[in-house]
Protein backbone atom coordinates (compact mmCIF):
# COMPACT_ATOMS: atom_id res chain seq x y z
CA UNK A 1 0.00 0.00 0.00
CA UNK A 2 1.10 3.45 -0.70
CA UNK A 3 0.13 6.84 1.06
CA UNK A 4 0.18 9.42 -1.27
CA UNK A 5 2.34 12.49 -0.45
CA UNK A 6 0.66 15.40 -2.64
CA UNK A 7 3.60 18.22 -2.95
CA UNK A 8 0.73 20.22 -5.45
CA UNK A 9 2.40 21.71 -8.15
CA UNK A 10 0.87 23.34 -10.78
CA UNK A 11 1.54 21.99 -14.74
CA UNK A 12 4.01 24.25 -16.84
CA UNK A 13 4.62 26.29 -13.93
CA UNK A 14 6.05 24.11 -11.34
CA UNK A 15 8.08 22.16 -13.69
CA UNK A 16 10.37 24.61 -15.05
CA UNK A 17 8.01 24.70 -18.33
CA UNK A 18 5.76 22.57 -20.59
CA UNK A 19 6.80 19.87 -22.18
CA UNK A 20 6.39 20.30 -26.18
CA UNK A 21 4.15 17.03 -25.80
CA UNK A 22 2.32 17.80 -22.46
CA UNK A 23 -1.18 17.39 -21.93
CA UNK A 24 -1.95 20.54 -20.37
CA UNK A 25 -0.57 22.61 -22.60
CA UNK A 26 -2.88 25.22 -24.28
CA UNK A 27 -5.72 24.65 -21.49
CA UNK A 28 -8.40 26.47 -22.26
CA UNK A 29 -10.80 28.14 -19.79
CA UNK A 30 -12.62 27.07 -16.41
CA UNK A 31 -15.94 26.12 -17.09
CA UNK A 32 -17.30 23.26 -15.53
CA UNK A 33 -18.26 19.78 -17.49
CA UNK A 34 -19.90 18.44 -14.61
CA UNK A 35 -19.32 14.79 -12.38
CA UNK A 36 -20.76 12.79 -10.46
CA UNK A 37 -18.66 14.62 -7.37
CA UNK A 38 -21.64 17.97 -8.12
CA UNK A 39 -24.52 18.29 -5.74
CA UNK A 40 -27.76 17.01 -8.01
CA UNK A 41 -29.00 21.03 -8.40
CA UNK A 42 -25.46 22.41 -9.57
CA UNK A 43 -23.41 21.95 -12.47
CA UNK A 44 -19.85 22.39 -11.50
CA UNK A 45 -17.23 21.63 -8.59
CA UNK A 46 -13.79 21.48 -7.57
CA UNK A 47 -13.51 18.07 -9.70
CA UNK A 48 -14.50 18.85 -12.68
CA UNK A 49 -13.28 22.58 -13.05
CA UNK A 50 -9.94 23.42 -11.79
CA UNK A 51 -9.43 19.82 -10.55
CA UNK A 52 -9.62 17.90 -13.81
CA UNK A 53 -6.95 21.15 -15.20
CA UNK A 54 -4.73 20.56 -12.51
CA UNK A 55 -4.22 24.78 -12.28
CA UNK A 56 -5.67 24.92 -8.11
CA UNK A 57 -2.61 23.70 -6.32
CA UNK A 58 0.45 25.53 -5.71
CA UNK A 59 3.39 23.86 -4.46
CA UNK A 60 2.77 23.02 -0.57
CA UNK A 61 5.01 23.68 2.18
CA UNK A 62 6.76 20.98 3.48
CA UNK A 63 5.44 20.81 7.10
CA UNK A 64 1.88 20.22 5.48
CA UNK A 65 2.85 17.71 3.68
CA UNK A 66 5.00 16.07 6.38
CA UNK A 67 2.11 16.25 8.55
CA UNK A 68 -0.41 14.96 6.32
CA UNK A 69 1.30 11.93 6.02
CA UNK A 70 2.01 11.78 9.97
CA UNK A 71 -1.58 12.09 10.58
CA UNK A 72 -2.85 9.36 7.91
CA UNK A 73 -0.31 6.89 9.38
CA UNK A 74 -2.02 7.67 13.00
CA UNK A 75 -5.38 7.30 12.50
CA UNK A 76 -5.12 4.61 9.64
CA UNK A 77 -4.89 0.87 10.68
CA UNK A 78 -1.59 0.09 9.10
CA UNK A 79 -0.61 -2.33 11.55
CA UNK A 80 0.12 -5.73 9.10
CA UNK A 81 0.17 -3.47 5.87
CA UNK A 82 3.33 -3.63 3.23
CA UNK A 83 3.59 0.52 2.96
CA UNK A 84 5.54 2.99 1.43
CA UNK A 85 5.14 6.58 0.76
CA UNK A 86 4.70 8.01 -2.42
CA UNK A 87 5.79 11.72 -2.86
CA UNK A 88 3.50 12.96 -6.19
CA UNK A 89 2.08 16.61 -7.51
CA UNK A 90 0.37 18.02 -10.39
CA UNK A 91 4.45 19.50 -10.90
CA UNK A 92 7.14 17.85 -11.33
CA UNK A 93 8.17 16.51 -8.12
CA UNK A 94 12.23 17.08 -8.71
CA UNK A 95 11.37 20.96 -9.11
CA UNK A 96 9.42 20.58 -5.50
CA UNK A 97 12.16 23.24 -3.37
CA UNK A 98 11.48 21.36 -0.56
CA UNK A 99 12.24 17.53 -1.81
CA UNK A 100 15.07 16.64 -0.04
CA UNK A 101 13.89 18.16 3.29
CA UNK A 102 10.59 15.96 3.15
CA UNK A 103 11.70 12.80 1.66
CA UNK A 104 14.64 13.30 5.09
CA UNK A 105 11.46 13.40 7.16
CA UNK A 106 10.14 10.42 5.83
CA UNK A 107 12.97 8.89 6.08
CA UNK A 108 12.90 9.12 9.85
CA UNK A 109 9.27 7.04 9.64
CA UNK A 110 11.62 4.17 8.52
CA UNK A 111 9.49 3.47 5.43
CA UNK A 112 10.54 3.22 2.06
CA UNK A 113 9.79 6.13 -0.47
CA UNK A 114 8.21 6.01 -3.93
CA UNK A 115 9.30 9.07 -5.81
CA UNK A 116 6.33 9.92 -8.45
CA UNK A 117 6.30 11.31 -11.56
CA UNK A 118 8.97 13.42 -12.45
CA UNK A 119 11.00 14.32 -15.90
CA UNK A 120 14.10 14.72 -13.49
CA UNK A 121 13.81 18.07 -15.37
CA UNK A 122 14.49 19.57 -11.42
CA UNK A 123 17.75 17.75 -11.68
CA UNK A 124 20.83 20.39 -12.03
CA UNK A 125 22.71 18.15 -10.30
CA UNK A 126 22.79 14.11 -10.67
CA UNK A 127 24.29 13.73 -7.10
CA UNK A 128 21.01 14.55 -6.20
CA UNK A 129 19.84 10.92 -6.95
CA UNK A 130 22.55 9.70 -4.85
CA UNK A 131 21.59 12.42 -1.93
CA UNK A 132 17.91 10.97 -2.06
CA UNK A 133 18.49 7.01 -2.32
CA UNK A 134 20.27 7.69 0.98
CA UNK A 135 17.57 8.71 2.49
CA UNK A 136 15.08 5.94 1.33
CA UNK A 137 13.92 6.40 -2.22
CA UNK A 138 13.32 2.82 -3.29
CA UNK A 139 11.02 3.77 -6.22
CA UNK A 140 11.48 6.00 -8.51
CA UNK A 141 8.35 6.30 -11.84
CA UNK A 142 10.78 8.65 -14.25
CA UNK A 143 9.42 10.17 -17.34
CA UNK A 144 12.38 9.78 -20.04
CA UNK A 145 10.85 10.29 -23.61
CA UNK A 146 14.64 10.30 -24.75
CA UNK A 147 18.33 9.33 -23.82
CA UNK A 148 19.22 11.16 -26.34
CA UNK A 149 20.62 14.69 -24.34
CA UNK A 150 19.56 16.91 -27.58
CA UNK A 151 15.53 15.65 -27.96
CA UNK A 152 15.45 16.23 -24.43
CA UNK A 153 16.54 19.72 -23.97
CA UNK A 154 14.26 20.29 -27.32
CA UNK A 155 10.73 18.57 -26.69
CA UNK A 156 11.10 17.90 -22.87
CA UNK A 157 12.29 21.84 -22.07
CA UNK A 158 15.09 20.33 -19.73
CA UNK A 159 17.82 23.17 -19.30
CA UNK A 160 20.78 20.53 -17.83
CA UNK A 161 19.22 16.66 -19.98
CA UNK A 162 23.29 15.47 -19.40
CA UNK A 163 22.49 15.37 -15.56
CA UNK A 164 18.97 14.62 -15.56
CA UNK A 165 20.21 11.32 -17.97
CA UNK A 166 22.94 10.55 -15.22
CA UNK A 167 21.18 10.83 -12.69
CA UNK A 168 18.43 8.43 -14.42
CA UNK A 169 21.48 5.99 -14.59
CA UNK A 170 21.65 5.82 -11.09
CA UNK A 171 18.03 5.54 -9.96
CA UNK A 172 18.12 2.74 -12.49
CA UNK A 173 21.04 1.25 -10.98
CA UNK A 174 20.03 1.51 -6.96
CA UNK A 175 16.62 1.74 -7.04
CA UNK A 176 12.92 0.34 -8.41
CA UNK A 177 12.83 2.25 -11.46
CA UNK A 178 9.85 2.75 -13.51
CA UNK A 179 10.60 4.62 -17.03
CA UNK A 180 7.35 6.22 -18.89
CA UNK A 181 7.55 7.94 -22.68
CA UNK A 182 5.02 9.75 -24.02
CA UNK A 183 5.69 8.63 -28.11
CA UNK A 184 5.46 11.01 -30.44
CA UNK A 185 5.88 9.56 -34.35
CA UNK A 186 8.86 10.47 -35.67
CA UNK A 187 10.97 12.16 -32.40
CA UNK A 188 11.38 9.51 -30.48
CA UNK A 189 10.23 6.16 -32.06
CA UNK A 190 11.86 3.87 -34.60
CA UNK A 191 15.16 3.96 -33.67
CA UNK A 192 15.79 6.88 -31.16
CA UNK A 193 13.12 4.35 -28.97
CA UNK A 194 15.09 1.48 -29.32
CA UNK A 195 17.74 3.05 -28.11
CA UNK A 196 16.37 4.74 -25.18
CA UNK A 197 15.45 1.11 -24.15
CA UNK A 198 18.88 -0.17 -24.66
CA UNK A 199 20.25 2.22 -22.42
CA UNK A 200 17.49 1.80 -19.53
CA UNK A 201 17.63 -2.29 -19.94
CA UNK A 202 21.48 -1.77 -20.04
CA UNK A 203 21.89 0.41 -16.61
CA UNK A 204 18.95 -2.21 -15.08
CA UNK A 205 15.29 0.02 -14.99
CA UNK A 206 12.52 -2.64 -14.28
CA UNK A 207 10.07 -1.83 -16.25
CA UNK A 208 8.63 0.77 -19.06
CA UNK A 209 5.57 1.95 -19.99
CA UNK A 210 4.68 3.82 -23.70
CA UNK A 211 2.18 6.43 -23.73
CA UNK A 212 0.37 7.21 -27.06
CA UNK A 213 0.77 10.72 -27.77
CA UNK A 214 -2.85 12.62 -27.94
CA UNK A 215 -3.17 15.41 -30.39
CA UNK A 216 -6.85 16.18 -30.50
CA UNK A 217 -10.11 16.15 -28.72
CA UNK A 218 -11.47 12.28 -29.28
CA UNK A 219 -8.02 10.89 -27.83
CA UNK A 220 -9.06 12.92 -24.46
CA UNK A 221 -8.02 16.71 -25.68
CA UNK A 222 -11.11 17.79 -23.98
CA UNK A 223 -9.73 20.67 -22.45
CA UNK A 224 -10.32 23.12 -25.68
CA UNK A 225 -6.81 22.76 -26.25
CA UNK A 226 -5.98 20.55 -29.49
CA UNK A 227 -3.93 20.41 -31.61
CA UNK A 228 -1.11 19.72 -28.87
CA UNK A 229 1.35 19.97 -31.72
CA UNK A 230 0.28 20.79 -35.48
CA UNK A 231 0.50 18.71 -38.26
CA UNK A 232 1.25 15.89 -35.92
CA UNK A 233 -0.71 12.28 -36.23
CA UNK A 234 -0.58 10.34 -33.64
CA UNK A 235 -0.19 6.41 -34.29
CA UNK A 236 -3.65 4.67 -34.60
CA UNK A 237 -4.30 2.18 -31.97
CA UNK A 238 -3.15 -0.34 -33.98
CA UNK A 239 0.07 0.81 -34.55
CA UNK A 240 0.35 1.39 -31.17
CA UNK A 241 -0.16 -1.71 -29.64
CA UNK A 242 2.46 -3.51 -32.35
CA UNK A 243 4.67 -0.91 -30.84
CA UNK A 244 4.49 -2.01 -26.91
CA UNK A 245 4.78 -5.86 -28.40
CA UNK A 246 7.94 -5.08 -30.29
CA UNK A 247 9.19 -3.28 -27.44
CA UNK A 248 7.98 -5.93 -24.95
CA UNK A 249 9.36 -9.15 -27.58
CA UNK A 250 12.91 -7.35 -27.54
CA UNK A 251 13.53 -6.03 -23.94
CA UNK A 252 13.95 -7.40 -20.86
CA UNK A 253 12.12 -5.13 -18.87
CA UNK A 254 8.71 -5.09 -17.76
CA UNK A 255 6.73 -3.48 -20.85
CA UNK A 256 3.30 -1.91 -20.90
CA UNK A 257 1.49 0.33 -22.61
CA UNK A 258 -1.70 3.21 -22.44
CA UNK A 259 -4.05 2.91 -23.16
CA UNK A 260 -3.38 -0.17 -24.55
CA UNK A 261 -1.86 -3.05 -24.26
CA UNK A 262 -0.21 -4.93 -21.22
CA UNK A 263 1.19 -7.94 -23.71
CA UNK A 264 2.13 -10.14 -20.70
CA UNK A 265 -1.08 -9.73 -18.21
CA UNK A 266 -3.57 -9.38 -21.00
CA UNK A 267 -5.12 -5.90 -20.12
CA UNK A 268 -7.42 -3.98 -20.25
CA UNK A 269 -10.21 -6.41 -20.19
CA UNK A 270 -8.03 -9.73 -19.33
CA UNK A 271 -11.65 -11.30 -19.18
CA UNK A 272 -12.48 -10.90 -22.54
CA UNK A 273 -9.78 -13.19 -23.70
CA UNK A 274 -10.38 -16.44 -24.73
CA UNK A 275 -8.26 -17.96 -22.52
CA UNK A 276 -9.56 -16.52 -19.60
CA UNK A 277 -13.49 -17.24 -20.12
CA UNK A 278 -13.63 -19.86 -17.49
CA UNK A 279 -13.55 -17.12 -15.14
CA UNK A 280 -16.71 -15.70 -16.41
CA UNK A 281 -18.68 -18.27 -14.95
CA UNK A 282 -18.27 -16.78 -11.29
CA UNK A 283 -19.95 -13.36 -12.10
CA UNK A 284 -23.83 -12.88 -11.42
CA UNK A 285 -26.65 -13.28 -14.26
CA UNK A 286 -27.73 -10.54 -16.10
CA UNK A 287 -31.60 -10.15 -15.53
CA UNK A 288 -32.39 -6.66 -17.27
CA UNK A 289 -32.35 -4.44 -20.11
CA UNK A 290 -29.82 -1.30 -20.55
CA UNK A 291 -27.30 -0.24 -22.91
CA UNK A 292 -24.35 0.39 -21.53
CA UNK A 293 -22.45 3.42 -23.29
CA UNK A 294 -18.46 3.76 -23.48
CA UNK A 295 -15.22 4.83 -25.33
CA UNK A 296 -14.70 3.22 -28.38
CA UNK A 297 -11.43 1.50 -27.05
CA UNK A 298 -13.23 -0.34 -24.18
CA UNK A 299 -16.70 -0.72 -26.07
CA UNK A 300 -15.37 -4.03 -28.24
CA UNK A 301 -13.94 -5.41 -25.11
CA UNK A 302 -16.92 -4.80 -23.25
CA UNK A 303 -19.29 -6.19 -26.21
CA UNK A 304 -16.79 -9.69 -26.08
CA UNK A 305 -17.74 -9.81 -22.50
CA UNK A 306 -21.35 -9.31 -22.63
CA UNK A 307 -21.48 -11.96 -25.84
CA UNK A 308 -19.57 -15.02 -23.53
CA UNK A 309 -22.16 -14.62 -20.83
CA UNK A 310 -25.03 -14.85 -23.26
CA UNK A 311 -26.20 -11.52 -22.38
CA UNK A 312 -26.36 -9.83 -25.45
CA UNK A 313 -30.01 -9.49 -26.07
CA UNK A 314 -30.68 -7.75 -22.79
CA UNK A 315 -27.28 -5.31 -23.39
CA UNK A 316 -25.73 -3.57 -26.32
CA UNK A 317 -23.19 -1.66 -25.99
CA UNK A 318 -22.81 1.90 -27.63
CA UNK A 319 -19.34 3.56 -28.06
CA UNK A 320 -18.77 7.25 -28.19
CA UNK A 321 -16.13 9.10 -30.22
CA UNK A 322 -14.13 9.34 -27.18
CA UNK A 323 -11.19 7.06 -26.23
CA UNK A 324 -11.63 7.34 -22.63
CA UNK A 325 -14.49 6.41 -20.90
CA UNK A 326 -13.56 8.81 -18.09
CA UNK A 327 -12.83 11.83 -20.52
CA UNK A 328 -16.67 11.55 -21.91
CA UNK A 329 -18.52 14.61 -21.67
CA UNK A 330 -21.62 16.17 -22.70
CA UNK A 331 -20.70 17.24 -25.99
CA UNK A 332 -19.87 13.16 -26.82
CA UNK A 333 -23.40 11.93 -25.25
CA UNK A 334 -24.73 15.03 -27.83
CA UNK A 335 -23.46 12.76 -30.86
CA UNK A 336 -25.07 9.73 -29.74
CA UNK A 337 -27.56 8.02 -31.80
CA UNK A 338 -30.41 7.94 -29.28
CA UNK A 339 -32.86 4.88 -31.28
CA UNK A 340 -30.25 2.88 -30.11
CA UNK A 341 -30.57 3.25 -26.41
CA UNK A 342 -32.73 1.31 -24.47
CA UNK A 343 -34.80 2.28 -21.43
CA UNK A 344 -31.49 2.69 -18.88
CA UNK A 345 -28.35 3.26 -20.28
CA UNK A 346 -25.19 2.94 -17.95
CA UNK A 347 -22.40 5.81 -18.45
CA UNK A 348 -18.65 5.32 -16.94
CA UNK A 349 -18.67 6.24 -13.06
CA UNK A 350 -16.02 8.86 -14.01
CA UNK A 351 -17.58 11.05 -17.14
CA UNK A 352 -17.26 14.73 -16.82
CA UNK A 353 -21.00 14.65 -17.39
CA UNK A 354 -23.45 16.21 -14.86
CA UNK A 355 -26.20 13.27 -14.05
CA UNK A 356 -29.03 15.69 -14.75
CA UNK A 357 -27.37 16.61 -18.16
CA UNK A 358 -27.23 12.97 -19.12
CA UNK A 359 -30.78 11.93 -18.32
CA UNK A 360 -31.94 15.25 -20.49
CA UNK A 361 -29.97 14.46 -23.63
CA UNK A 362 -30.21 11.01 -23.44
CA UNK A 363 -33.84 11.27 -23.44
CA UNK A 364 -34.30 13.64 -26.02
CA UNK A 365 -36.07 11.92 -28.36
CA UNK A 366 -39.04 11.61 -26.16
CA UNK A 367 -38.31 8.37 -24.62
CA UNK A 368 -37.85 8.90 -20.32
CA UNK A 369 -35.04 7.17 -20.24
CA UNK A 370 -32.58 6.34 -16.50
CA UNK A 371 -28.95 7.22 -16.96
CA UNK A 372 -26.92 5.44 -14.15
CA UNK A 373 -23.23 5.49 -13.65
CA UNK A 374 -21.42 2.30 -13.52
CA UNK A 375 -17.98 1.44 -11.50
CA UNK A 376 -15.19 3.75 -11.95
CA UNK A 377 -13.14 1.60 -13.71
CA UNK A 378 -13.52 -1.75 -15.27
CA UNK A 379 -10.28 -2.32 -16.56
CA UNK A 380 -6.52 -1.00 -15.44
CA UNK A 381 -4.57 0.91 -17.47
CA UNK A 382 -0.26 0.41 -18.46
CA UNK A 383 0.45 2.62 -15.48
CA UNK A 384 -1.12 0.11 -13.07
CA UNK A 385 -0.67 -3.03 -14.83
CA UNK A 386 2.87 -2.70 -14.43
CA UNK A 387 2.87 -3.01 -10.51
CA UNK A 388 0.37 -6.43 -10.68
CA UNK A 389 0.09 -9.48 -11.10
CA UNK A 390 -2.36 -11.18 -13.89
CA UNK A 391 -4.56 -12.22 -10.91
CA UNK A 392 -4.54 -9.34 -9.45
CA UNK A 393 -5.35 -8.49 -12.81
CA UNK A 394 -8.26 -10.67 -13.12
CA UNK A 395 -9.70 -10.53 -9.85
CA UNK A 396 -10.12 -6.31 -9.68
CA UNK A 397 -11.68 -6.64 -13.52
CA UNK A 398 -14.26 -9.57 -12.26
CA UNK A 399 -15.11 -7.12 -9.22
CA UNK A 400 -15.92 -4.49 -11.38
CA UNK A 401 -17.72 -5.97 -13.90
CA UNK A 402 -19.72 -7.64 -10.99
CA UNK A 403 -20.60 -4.31 -10.06
CA UNK A 404 -21.57 -3.69 -13.44
CA UNK A 405 -23.86 -5.92 -13.65
CA UNK A 406 -25.70 -5.14 -10.48
CA UNK A 407 -26.13 -1.37 -11.73
CA UNK A 408 -27.78 -3.40 -14.90
CA UNK A 409 -29.78 -5.24 -12.84
CA UNK A 410 -30.78 -2.65 -9.98
CA UNK A 411 -31.37 0.32 -12.69
CA UNK A 412 -32.51 -1.51 -15.93
CA UNK A 413 -35.93 -3.33 -17.08
CA UNK A 414 -36.46 -6.26 -15.97
CA UNK A 415 -37.04 -8.78 -18.02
Amino acid sequence: MQIVADVGGIPGKDCRGFCKYCYFRKVNGIEAFGCKNCSLGKIGCDSCTTGVREIGNEFLPPFFVVSSVQSTLMLGNFRDSDLKINISGGGDVSCYPHLFEVVSSFYEFGLPIHLGYTSGKGIDDAKMAEDLISKGVDEVTFTVFSTNPEIRCEWVNDKTPEESIKALKTFCESSELHAASVIVPGVNDGEELLKTCANLEEWGAKAFILMRFANFRNQGLILGNEPILKDVEPHSLQEFEALVKKINNEFSFKVTGTPICDPENDSPFAISKDKNKEYLDILSPITSEATILTSNIAAPFIQKIIDNIESSDLVNVVAVDQDIGCLITQKDLENVDLSVLKDTVIIPGRAFVHDKVAEEILSGDGVDRIVARGPDKLSVDGEMSGTLSRDDILKRELIAFEDLIGAINFFGVRK
